[in-house]
């Protein structure tokens, strides 16, 4: 085909595909989706209410209960108006194996605010207690606790012979229980009791040791805890405070840098000092003293009678 005929014929059929085809949309591809409403912009999503817990039904804290506690000796005496120690203590033991303390109070009868739960309560009057558990309801009100101590007193003093009074700085006394251990020995309850101090104690008999001095003067007895009682219990004891000197006449002044050994009728020592005017308190029976003072030794043999006092003099050859 000539050159210029082909040229009229694909300027023909350009024209004719030109004005067989629709025209395109002038505002773009992005207009096609303003038909689907539902993600419009301006569009408003529902509320969501049915899974919003409620939290402030479910966080209220329980309430406390108000609940009083008093403490007797007997079942039918009167409350114990002061000397008692509570504790409230919770059952699940912390990470150290104890368990937490919930609230205390010292005096007589007792006000704690506590949460519905389990808890043991404890009360103390002296080395006297009683424990008990308690729950708290989470409705309803708590009746007044009531905790039975079962437990009276002791009242020690001692005497040497039948009515020497004993300095009180001279005599204390120790506190045990009747029964003995696997090991034989007594548990001990209290140690180091002045005189005319009350020990509080439950009910039962207890091993008390009267010790005058710091020698061999020592005392034992059984004494019995009546509930609700105060028990007054005097020792006596055979024994007698001795002062020794060692002089070169009689009456004479100490002589200083002395030591000195206290020894049994059998021979025992049970007492040595170095001093010049020392003083001992020994039970009764027979001893003989031995003093050395410059490589030089003197004895003397001597009788203790319960409640008389003597002083002892050795003299220098």
């Amino acid at each position: 085909m000539h050159p210029m005929r082909v040229h009229r014929f694909v300027a023909r059929l350009a024209l004719m595909l030109a004005v067989s085809l629709p025209a395109m949309p002038s505002t773009g591809a992005d207009d096609a989706f303003k038909s689907f409403k539902q993600l419009d912009s301006t569009a408003k999503m529902p509320k969501l209410k049915a899974f919003s817990p409620d939290f402030g039904a479910t966080l209220k804290p329980p309430v406390a209960k108000n609940i009083v506690f008093e403490a007797k000796l007997t079942g039918d005496g009167e409350p114990v108006q002061q000397g008692l120690s509570w504790r409230v203590f919770s059952p699940i033991p912390a990470d150290d194996g104890k368990l937490p303390l919930v609230a205390s109070s010292e005096g007589g009868s007792a006000d704690f605010q506590l949460s519905p739960g389990d808890y043991f309560v404890n009360v103390s009057f002296g080395r006297a207690g009683a424990t008990k558990k308690l729950t708290v309801p989470e409705s309803g009100d708590v009746d007044k606790q009531v905790l039975v101590l079962d437990a009276g007193g002791i009242l020690l003093n001692a005497v040497s012979g039948d009515d020497t009074r004993i300095p009180t700085a001279d005599l204390k006394f120790s506190v045990y229980s009747s029964e003995t251990q696997e090991d034989g020995e007594r548990g001990l309850v209290m140690a180091n009791v002045k005189p005319n101090t009350i020990v509080r104690l439950n009910t039962g008999t207890y091993h008390v040791v009267s010790e005058y001095g710091s020698v061999n003067a020592v005392v034992r007895a059984d004494l019995k805890v009546e509930a609700g009682k105060l028990t007054e219990a005097t020792i006596q004891h055979r024994a007698s405070q001795i002062s020794f000197k060692l002089v070169s006449e009689a009456g004479g002044e100490a002589i200083a840098d002395t030591a000195w050994s206290i020894l049994t009728a059998s021979g025992d020592v049970v007492a040595e000092s170095v001093s010049a005017f020392p003083v001992m308190v020994l039970a009764e029976g027979g001893y003989t003293a031995i003093a050395r003072n410059k490589d030089k030794i003197y004895q003397k043999d001597f009788t203790v009678e319960a409640g008389h006092n003597i002083d002892v003099e050795l003299i220098l050859n």
